[in-house]
């Protein structure tokens, strides 16, 4: 399957939060899958952990999950903007949510999220033990 890996599951596990397991479960047995992050949520990560003073965890992040694993980096062209704001609209979702829509509309990925926002779209969502271990 080719995976696109929410925002959410990857701060479950640097945050240690309470579904951490299912997140390290599912970035440690996905072989056969390929994983994809958004641009957006790489971001996004990087902001939040800087900002908690947690610039290290930050490097060992991309190090560990982009570099190592090879988890890949997508983007929305600016062409493709609309994507996103077609998603935000047909599907009520927040902006960070829609661009993540988007990119896997474009790319044709499963979006793995904890986030039940998804739900309601086209494309819908699985959840981290609803991937099947290669």
């Amino acid at each position: 399957m080719r995976l696109l890996i929410d925002t959410n599951i990857f701060l479950e596990l640097l945050l240690d939060q309470l579904k951490a397991d299912e997140a390290r479960n599912l970035l440690s047995s996905a072989a056969g899958h390929e994983m994809f992050i958004s641009d957006f949520a790489l971001h996004s990560i990087g902001l939040l952990l800087v900002r908690q003073g947690k610039e290290s965890v930050s490097r060992q992040f991309v190090l560990d999950m982009i570099q190592n694993a090879g988890v890949q980096v997508l983007s929305l062209p600016a062409e493709n903007m609309d994507l996103a704001l077609d998603a935000v609209a047909r599907f009520r979702l927040d902006f960070d949510d829609a661009y993540q829509y988007a990119i896997a509309e474009k790319y044709a990925l499963t979006i793995v999220s904890f986030d039940v926002d998804f739900d309601q779209t086209a494309l819908g969502r699985l959840q981290p033990a609803d991937i099947p271990r290669s």
